[in-house]
């Protein structure tokens, strides 16, 4: 790589943001990744055609027998071309860009609030702890009657119109009037908008009175700090062990995972390479900080874990530093730098292939699928087809003698079943169309328990009366539960309810704890703990 160029690399599975639940005003918990603004883009004379595009926007945007929008034609234009590289380099218009760079970095300018959307009600489920909303005075469990003077209660209201009303400039006021426990508030609650920062881990605890817990969200510009003072406090509460949980974990910045697996060891280490067509190898090396580089580890990942997690996970099983449990991963091996134009779009270009310590590229197989090429409106959407078999591809040895391979994504250590009941209807259907969500927000909101989360925790479970409710709930709603796949579910189901209704009553960090109790991947962890010396 190019010595005295400032850059920012990252790598990520997908640009899409995913809801976690609803809209969270301001910032949507959502996994979504992206970079730092990198190199800006001169003119270059590639060939003799290189001016030969704008030529042609420029005599349209002269001699075009209507008027046509310009902007439009020249991301269309720059959409076409970047469609043709590989699944992973995209073109991002403005708001795109900003939205990325907020996501990673953790930080945003709106409320820290998030709602849900029951029947035309807004119903608070979430505040971020000292956000603007938490320090105006919203609780959860708030109906969102009016946000100024917009009506928002019993109307059909989309998800970029309420980011309207709520999103705004630091400093500035909205006023929002509200329903609680039933009756409206006499005055509106006005919250003014500043900047709040949301944690790019989700959850830290110990699971067991030597073994701690950290789920990963995103490799964001402040992981490598958040997970070093995680470290800290799990030892201290005499974590001997560590389970980091990095499904569903998209990527993010590349330099954060290597400043992630650093904390694993405490020598220099080679983590990670990366080589290009116009890249020289560059190789990235542990720093040696090794906050948690002797204590037992278990990594947890499956299908969605990708990029810059497969990087930390790859270097973990390379080097024999622990255990890796789980699914294998999705197999992206290629690294984007970000470049940006005058206007605030950006090109996210792939620019080199990494290589695990041992070697091993993971990216899977991806070639145009032309099929997919209908229409003008489905034009290269969808161009790609990714390798979803696993191919072995050439066989590596660590220093301990474990086999590992090359090929489209990191096979785990441990390997762990698929359920055909989660992954296939109706099980899907429930998730897709929110009907849990539906369910325990329509439900179990009315009023907060009379009990601790300690007793929650360690006492809850949904009782017979409650999964028999929901059955029927789904079943009137045209969702074909057979009586066997009610009783095959029941695990799953109660599970996603329970922790659902954690979260409402005690917070993301409750939603975790209650979800580890059932699951299938950390109980697996535990008993590779138990049988260590």
């Amino acid at each position: 790589m190019q010595k005295g160029t400032k850059r920012s690399l990252f790598v990520a599975a997908t640009y899409a943001a995913v809801l976690l639940l609803g809209i969270l005003l301001g910032q949507n918990y959502v996994d979504e990744e992206g970079s730092k603004p990198g190199s800006s883009l001169v003119p270059i004379g590639l060939s003799d055609n290189t001016w030969k595009i704008q030529q042609l926007i420029d005599l349209i945007s002269n001699s075009y027998v209507d008027s046509v929008n310009v902007d439009s034609v020249q991301n269309g234009a720059i959409n076409h071309i970047i469609s043709h590289l590989d699944p992973y380099s995209s073109y991002l218009v403005p708001n795109e860009a900003q939205r990325q760079t907020e996501i990673l970095d953790g930080t945003f300018e709106g409320i820290g609030m998030e709602y849900f959307n029951l029947k035309d009600t807004l119903l608070v489920v979430s505040l971020i702890n000292n956000g603007p909303a938490d320090k105006a005075g919203f609780r959860v469990g708030d109906r969102l009657l009016r946000v100024n003077n917009r009506t928002v209660a019993g109307v059909s209201v989309s998800q970029e119109e309420m980011e309207k009303l709520i999103r705004g400039k630091r400093g500035t006021a909205v006023n929002v009037f509200v329903q609680r426990n039933g009756v409206e508030l006499p005055n509106a609650i006005k919250v003014i908008r500043n900047q709040v920062t949301v944690s790019s881990l989700d959850v830290v605890y110990m699971i067991e009175p030597t073994v701690g817990y950290i789920k990963v969200r995103r490799f964001g510009m402040n992981t490598g700090e958040e997970f070093q003072a995680a470290i800290v406090a799990l030892k201290k509460q005499g974590a001997k062990r560590l389970i980091l949980d990095l499904r569903d974990n998209g990527g993010g910045y590349f330099h954060i995972a290597i400043k992630m697996a650093s904390e694993f060891f405490k020598d220099r280490r080679l983590i990670v390479y990366t080589e290009g067509a116009h890249e020289l190898r560059q190789d990235y090396f542990s720093d040696e900080s090794g906050g948690f580089a002797d204590g037992s580890l278990a990594v947890l990942i499956n299908e969605e874990t990708a990029s810059a997690s497969e990087i930390v996970t790859g270097a973990i099983q390379d080097w024999d530093r622990g255990v890796v449990i789980g699914r294998r991963s999705y197999g992206k091996g290629i690294v984007q730098e970000q470049y940006d134009f005058s206007d605030g779009s950006t090109v996210n270009l792939s620019i080199a292939r990494y290589f695990t310590p041992l070697g091993r590229s993971i990216q899977k197989k991806y070639t145009p699928n032309w099929s997919n090429m209908m229409d003008f409106n489905t034009m290269y959407k969808g161009l790609w087809a990714l390798d979803t078999l696993y191919n072995h591809g050439q066989t590596y040895t660590t220093k301990a003698g474990k086999a590992v391979y090359s090929g489209g994504g990191i096979l785990p250590d441990i390997q762990m079943p698929r359920d055909s009941n989660i992954n296939e209807s109706p099980y899907q259907d429930l998730v897709r169309y929110g009907f849990i969500d539906q369910f325990v927000y329509g439900r179990f909101t009315k009023k907060l328990p009379a009990y601790s989360i300690e007793n929650f925790l360690s006492g809850y479970n949904l009782p017979d009366n409650e999964y028999h409710a929901f059955i029927d709930f789904v079943r009137k709603a045209g969702i074909a539960i057979s009586d066997k796949k009610k009783n095959e579910l029941r695990n799953t189901i109660e599970s996603d309810i329970e922790a659902l209704v954690g979260r409402y009553y005690f917070g993301r960090e409750a939603y975790f704890k209650v979800k580890n109790r059932r699951d299938l991947f950390v109980k697996q962890a535990l008993q590779h703990f138990s049988a260590l010396p």
